[in-house]
């Protein structure tokens, strides 16, 4: 047993162990409180996670009847009612044939899972030449160590470069910084998807496993949304060269653009996208990677087995 003076002290490992943080104590719609009782509007969601609100009581009253008759079944195992129901009714909402959803715990997770898919896809076709990654910089896919590796944020990186995979970093769609006065928005989104082409062109496209990105970018660019035409862009160059199209909702997915899921204000439907946040609203960790049934059926008729 530790001296009392230690026993009163954090065990807590801090996300920046520089700064004390308040404690929260307690939270109800969109405030939270502290031991001190100050309120804090809560109106990011913190990351972007509690777009339902804190303390829901129709949510608790969900959660604590489902622990009641069962809390977890290992998924080589079994399967379950609620998992079955959730994934009918996001399956029922997707755009295209994104129809087949793969449950996680969490954003990362689901960027983990959408990389080994779409090598495994390739690997299952007969194409296990196919091994590069493409995303764009300035981009956040999470930060687990694939994850990270796909992200294009340098300071997050740096220290980590070593263990990371091995990924191609393109430009982001930045209207604002990067295109020419001379052009429109449109020539320069078209101008900025040509960088995908060039780098599967200059990779070799027999070698080009998938592309990554945030439909609208989040922690780091700043809530930043492509420009008309883009993503449409985008999809053709990925079906010309067979590459898996990787859309990471994680942020922006699950209405918080106005669509269930972003990619449809850009009108295009990836091969894979991840969700998570507002999946479970901080309720619960949860996650989930959708694919395409053209996805599904090579590993089912291959292998069988993720």
């Amino acid at each position: 047993m530790k001296p009392p003076e230690e026993q009163t002290m954090s065990s807590v490992f801090p996300r920046d162990t520089r700064i004390n943080l308040p404690k929260a104590i307690r939270a109800e719609g969109c405030y939270i409180y502290d031991e001190t009782g100050k309120a804090y509007f809560d109106g990011s969601g913190g990351a972007a996670v509690s777009c339902l609100g804190h303390g829901d009581p129709d949510i608790i009253s969900a959660i604590e009847k489902q622990a009641q008759t069962l809390a977890f079944a290992h998924t080589v195992f079994f399967t379950s009612e609620p998992s079955e129901k959730l994934a009918r009714l996001l399956a029922d909402y997707t755009p295209g044939e994104l129809d087949r959803i793969y449950f996680v715990s969490g954003g990362s997770e689901a960027i983990e899972a959408a990389l080994k898919l779409a090598r495994q896809y390739h690997v299952e076709n007969g194409q296990p030449e196919r091994r590069h990654l493409i995303s764009r910089k300035q981009s956040y896919h999470g930060s687990t160590l694939g994850a990270l590796g796909a992200g294009g944020n340098e300071m997050r990186r740096a220290q980590f470069h070593p263990l990371l995979i091995d990924v191609h970093h393109i430009a982001p769609c930045y209207e604002y910084i990067l295109r020419y006065e001379i052009e429109t928005s449109y020539e320069y989104g078209q101008r900025a998807a040509q960088e995908l082409e060039y780098e599967i062109l200059r990779l070799g496209p027999e070698t080009v496993m998938a592309f990554i990105a945030e439909p609208v970018v989040g922690a780091t660019l700043g809530a930043v949304t492509a420009v008309g035409g883009y993503f449409q862009r985008i999809r053709d160059i990925c079906d010309t060269y067979g590459v898996i199209l990787i859309l990471d909702e994680v942020m922006c997915g699950m209405g918080r653009t106005g669509y269930l899921f972003a990619c449809e204000a850009d009108q295009v439907v990836p091969d894979i996208v991840c969700i998570a946040k507002g999946l479970g609203a901080g309720y619960q960790p949860i996650g989930a990677m959708i694919c395409s049934e053209f996805i599904y059926d090579a590993i089912k008729t291959g292998s069988g087995i993720f």
